[in-house]
């Protein structure tokens, strides 16, 4: 476990990849230690991690977010995956940049589908078809 100091200067480096403060980056061959373990540090909220600074918005749930929400429940009621295996998924495996790029129920859905293929449940390829014929219905490129 790192000291507090090390946990500081992880937080301060993180804290600068998340949107809000977000730095480019123009991604060098070499990168810095302190980035590298702020990278690898998994973006979650537990293990006494700190959190980057959020305005809190009261907002009502847009339809695709209750759809999202109901069809993971549904995924879990199946026995297809359980809550850890989701919230693993959606935070651990995400990496840092989709992680602070996504919306919170974006990271549900990407979890779910990447679930649904790695578990052999459909193929990449039936995702994608599914994906395009959905955009194709909306009209979006």
């Amino acid at each position: 476990m790192p000291s507090r100091i090390d946990l500081r200067r992880l937080y301060d480096t993180g804290a600068q990849l998340a949107p809000a403060v977000h730095q480019p980056q123009n991604w060098p061959y070499e990168v810095p230690h302190d980035r590298f373990e702020a990278y690898m540090w998994p973006p979650h909220d537990v293990a006494g991690q700190a959190d980057i600074p959020v305005r809190y918005e009261e907002k009502e749930e847009e339809e695709w977010e209750l759809k999202t929400y109901v069809t993971c429940e549904v995924l879990g009621w199946k026995g297809i995956w359980n809550a850890e295996e989701r919230r693993r998924r959606g935070n651990n495996d995400l990496g840092l940049s989709l992680y602070y790029g996504f919306p919170y129920y974006g990271r549900w859905i990407w979890a779910a589908a990447r679930m649904l293929v790695d578990k052999n449940h459909v193929s990449l390829t039936e995702l994608l078809e599914k994906i395009a014929e959905v955009r194709a219905r909306y009209g979006k490129s």
